[in-house]
């Protein structure tokens, strides 16, 4: 059984940080992408970042600059550091984990609400 696991989310200004995590464990092996999916409300699940397994990374134009992705291969753990939060970036975050085999799994979700 696989079991993926955010957290860091909460409340946060306009222009502040926040760091989500993400593990991935249980019997997943052969990880290649991991990455975050965000739904605002009244919007549809997009691509936040993903990075692959040899590093190579992909981010949405509108986080391009403001947030960082990085994983640990070995523990199967991802993180994304968000600066410059911006009111629009208040979603629910999701940790996505796909394999070599094309077998992906999802987390649950953590919130993330950029208000004053």
């Amino acid at each position: 059984q696989v079991q993926v696991v955010e957290s860091g989310g909460g409340l946060v200004q306009p222009g502040g940080s926040l760091r989500l995590s993400c593990a991935a464990s249980g019997s997943i092996f052969n990880v290649n992408a991991m990455g975050w999916y965000r739904q605002g409300p009244g919007k549809q699940r997009e691509l936040v970042a993903a990075i692959f397994r040899g590093g190579r990374t992909n981010y949405a134009s509108s986080v391009k600059g403001r947030f960082t992705i990085s994983r640990d291969n070995a523990e199967n753990l991802v993180y994304l550091q968000m600066n410059s939060l911006k009111p629009e970036d208040t979603a629910v975050y999701y940790c996505n984990v796909e394999t070599l085999y094309s077998v992906v799994y999802w987390g649950q979700g953590t919130q993330v609400t950029v208000s004053s």
